[in-house]
């Protein structure tokens, strides 16, 4: 990898980092406690946000590690579409009142976009595999 595009690479990956590290902690807590407070509103707002800002992040990177798909994109990337599906169409349910269906999307949202994602990168070959245990 070029300087050009490794630097590019590491800021992308740094704000990343950035928008989605507080959502493990914000979108645990919106899990755990009360629902339709107005804190609650405005964490999910900061929520939503920073998943759709991490989603659209996530794809302007390549994938490093596995199979790439159109020299670009791995299957990682699933999770990114996953979360741009997933924050608008939530936020539509919960606009129109549909709060069960608003719940089963912001569930699979943090299981798959944080959860199941996040466990892939502390693979070997990833960053934050490297961080954690080298």
């Amino acid at each position: 990898m070029t300087d050009y595009y490794s630097t590019l690479y590491y800021s992308l990956l740094y704000l990343h980092l950035i928008t989605v590290i507080p959502c493990v902690f914000v979108g645990a807590y919106l899990l755990l406690f009360s629902k339709g407070t107005k804190w609650h509103r405005s964490l999910g707002k900061y929520y939503m946000i920073s998943m759709a800002i991490t989603a659209v992040v996530s794809l302007f990177m390549p994938a490093m590690v596995g199979p790439q798909f159109l020299g670009h994109f791995g299957w990682i990337h699933l999770f990114s579409f996953l979360t741009l599906w997933s924050v608008p169409t939530a936020y539509i349910a919960i606009r129109k009142g549909q709060v069960k269906k608003h719940k089963i999307k912001m569930i699979l949202l943090y299981i798959g976009a944080l959860m199941i994602a996040g466990g892939f990168t502390i693979m070997p070959g990833r960053y934050m595999y490297e961080v954690f245990f080298c």
